[in-house]
């Protein structure tokens, strides 16, 4: 590996995720689409960008698609509540990049902040929308890697 870009991550989960995490995994579970829709748009999206969005594009946002979900969501979700890489951190050695999103609703931007103190000389850096940039403000989160990944010749 020549580089890593953390967008929104986190070493270890706090309560707050892990209630995140428990309630889709609960609705996975039950096979409630509309209510993992729900709660994708409220732990995915800022409110700002949520409260924005035209009636068209909030139903699209908030449609019970049985496929939405991807393969593999629900075993994503209970790895994401046991994992632990604090003490991994200090052993990261390549170019590094924590993006924090600051208006998250599901991971609070302290973690990001953890990680980018914790990884050896990890490059830090803010955009503020909820938890996937690559939807609330994709120009300005690419602009960033761009120019991450340009000055370290990556």
């Amino acid at each position: 590996m020549r580089g890593l870009i953390l967008t929104a991550g986190l070493a270890r989960p706090d309560h707050r995720a892990n209630i995140w995490l428990d309630l889709w995994l609960r609705l996975l579970d039950r096979s409630d689409y509309a209510g993992f829709a729900q709660v994708g748009a409220l732990s995915g999206l800022s409110a700002e960008y949520l409260n924005g969005l035209s009636p068209t594009a909030l139903a699209a946002v908030l449609d019970p698609d049985p496929d939405s979900p991807p393969p593999g969501s629900a075993e994503q979700t209970a790895l994401v509540r046991t994992v632990d890489t604090t003490a991994d951190l200090p052993g990261i050695s390549v170019p590094t990049l924590v993006i924090a999103t600051t208006l998250d609703a599901l991971l609070h931007p302290s973690h990001s902040r953890y990680l980018a103190e914790h990884i050896p000389n990890a490059e830090y850096a803010e955009i503020a929308t909820g938890h996937v940039p690559m939807v609330e403000r994709p120009a300005e989160w690419h602009a960033l890697i761009e120019k991450f990944l340009a000055g370290h010749g990556l």
